[in-house]
């Protein structure tokens, strides 16, 4: 099959490797004093690492641990999270829904790519994707299936759509056996996937 650029066209001297391309990206940009790499370090870390999904773990596991404070979440979770922190661009209007044996919840952004930032971090590539955008909403328990999730059939499946209004955080299911553990064990479980609806808490 015949090629349809030069391999002198520059792009063609790039690694195919998205990582690798990001990175000879960032090297140029350094050496030409566009960016500092600690700052961009840091960037990353935080909205890897110290924004999300560790925040939303954070609120889900207190949740489990304090009837009191699930039951502030449920009213008004804007107000909740924004009392810890957890607030900004793109976590302005929060609502948290639970999972539980009778309905099983799911979020998608339908129209683009709305998204809990401050809670969950950068979304993954496939919440922006036009399939699951609209897939999840015709055949949500198949969308599922894919993600390794199969409900019972008593259990009903919610998809809620998130907009530039309201953002969504779903509070899975506490697994059983973890009676007795504390809210660092608890977060290790609660993953940014289950959180979107699309998995299950792990079990301990």
């Amino acid at each position: 099959m015949p090629h349809d650029h030069s391999h002198d066209d520059p792009h063609a001297l790039l690694p195919s490797d998205p990582a690798l391309r990001v990175k000879a990206l960032e090297t140029l940009l350094t050496r030409k004093g566009l960016i500092d790499p600690a700052a961009l370090d840091e960037i990353i870390d935080t909205y890897e690492n110290r924004i999300g999904p560790r925040n939303g773990a954070r609120v889900v596991a207190r949740a489990w641990l304090d009837p009191a404070f699930r039951a502030a979440l449920l009213e008004d979770a804007t107000a909740v999270v924004s009392d810890l922190g957890f607030y900004g661009r793109q976590g302005e209007h929060m609502v948290a829904v639970e999972n539980t044996e009778a309905q099983h919840n799911m979020v998608v952004c339908t129209l683009c790519s709305c998204y809990p930032w401050p809670l969950l971090g950068i979304p993954p590539g496939w919440y922006k994707s036009d399939a699951y955008r609209a897939r999840v909403v015709r055949e949500p328990r198949k969308v599922l299936a894919e993600f390794g999730v199969t409900l019972p059939s008593e259990t009903a499946v919610r998809v809620w759509d998130s907009t530039a209004e309201v953002r969504y955080l779903v509070i899975p299911q506490r697994p059983a056996g973890t009676e007795g553990m504390g809210e660092e064990a608890l977060m290790a479980l609660i993953s940014r996937d289950s959180m979107i609806g699309t998995a299950l808490a792990s079990a301990p």
